[in-house]
C-alpha cells in the first residue's frame, strides 16, 4: 500500500508510482497485510489530510492484484504473543487498531475502496468501513480470524453495520468464503466488476458523481449519517438541523441554490 495525491479529488492508496510517503511500507509478496507501520502511517497520512479542503475524495486499492489479506501475522507472533507480550499492552493494541478503522470510517470526504485478488478478516473489515466499496467478482472475501484461534474484536461493528447482525453472525462464528457476487448480495460491495478494467471504469464513474457535489455538504452528510449510530432521536433531530442550517448559510449553499435559479452548473462542479 501507498498513498499518491493525483488531482483535486482524490488521495489514492496503492496505485503504483508514489510521490508520497507510503511507499517503503509496499508489500505485496505479503499480500498486503496489515503492518504496524503501514497502518501508522495510513493513520498519519489520513489525519494530514483531515481539513485539507482541495481532497474530495480517497480511493484505497491494494498493489499486486490483491487488496488486502488482513492483519501482519508474523508480527503478531514475534510482537503480541512475545515473551515480553501482556495482556495490557495486547488491549492497547487492539484499541488503536479501532481508532484507525473509526479514522477510515469518519474521514470527513468520501472514501472509495476498490477490491481485486482477495480482502480478508482486516483487509474486509477495511471495506466495511468505507463509503462505496467495488469488487471484482473473482475477488476472494472471508473473516478468518476464529480459525487461528483470536477474534474479528475491532471490525466487527463495521461488519454488522455494513451487512446486519444475522449475515455478521454467520460470517464470523464460520470463518465462511466468498466471493464478490456474493459480497454484492451481502451488502458489503456497491458495485462488482468482471476485472480490474472495469474496476477502474466504475470508479471513474463514481468519482465524477462526487464531483458533482459539494465538498462541504458531502462533509456535514456524512457526519450526520454516521451520528444515526449513536444519537437518540430527539439529539439526531437537532444534530441534523444543525447541520443543514450551516450548509444553507453557507458559501457553498448560497452558490448551489443561485447555480439552480441560473440553470447553470455550480463553482464545484467539474
Amino acid at each position: 500500500f501507498f498513498f499518491k495525491q493525483k488531482t483535486a479529488y482524490e488521495l489514492s492508496l496503492g496505485l503504483v508510482g508514489s510521490e508520497m510517503c507510503i511507499r517503503d511500507s509496499n508489500h505485496p509478496d505479503s499480500r498486503n497485510a496489515l503492518s504496524q507501520q503501514l497502518t501508522d502511517e495510513i493513520r498519519l497520512t489520513l489525519k494530514s489530510i483531515q481539513n485539507d479542503k482541495t481532497i474530495r475524495g480517497i480511493t484505497f486499492r491494494g498493489e499486486g492484484g490483491i487488496f488486502c489479506a488482513g492483519g501482519d501475522l508474523k508480527s503478531f507472533k514475534s510482537g503480541l504473543q512475545g515473551d515480553n507480550s501482556n495482556l495490557a499492552d495486547v488491549e492497547k493494541m487492539s484499541e488503536s487498531t479501532g481508532e484507525f478503522f473509526e479514522l477510515i470510517n469518519t474521514i470527513p470526504v468520501p472514501v472509495i475502496m476498490l477490491a481485486e485478488g482477495a480482502a480478508m478478516a482486516g483487509g474486509l473489515g477495511m471495506l466495511c468501513a468505507a463509503d462505496i466499496v467495488v469488487v471484482t467478482k473473482d475477488c476472494k472475501f472471508a473473516l478468518t480470524e476464529t480459525t487461528l484461534g483470536i477474534v474479528p474484536a475491532q471490525i466487527a461493528p463495521y461488519i454488522v453495520s455494513r451487512v446486519g447482525l444475522s449475515k455478521a453472525r454467520r460470517l464470523m462464528l464460520t470463518a465462511s468464503r466468498f466471493t464478490g457476487k456474493e459480497a454484492f448480495d451481502y451488502g458489503i460491495a456497491d458495485f462488482v466488476a468482471e476485472g480490474s478494467d472495469e474496476l477502474m471504469k466504475i470508479e471513474s464513474e463514481v468519482k465524477k458523481d462526487i464531483l458533482r457535489c459539494a465538498p462541504g455538504a458531502n462533509s456535514i452528510t456524512k457526519e450526520i449519517v454516521l451520528a444515526t449510530r449513536n444519537l437518540d432521536k430527539d439529539s439526531l433531530v437537532k444534530f441534523a438541523a444543525k447541520g443543514f442550517a450551516k450548509s444553507m448559510m453557507s458559501d457553498e449553499g448560497k452558490e448551489g441554490i443561485k447555480a439552480f435559479v441560473e440553470k447553470r452548473k455550480p463553482s464545484w462542479a467539474e
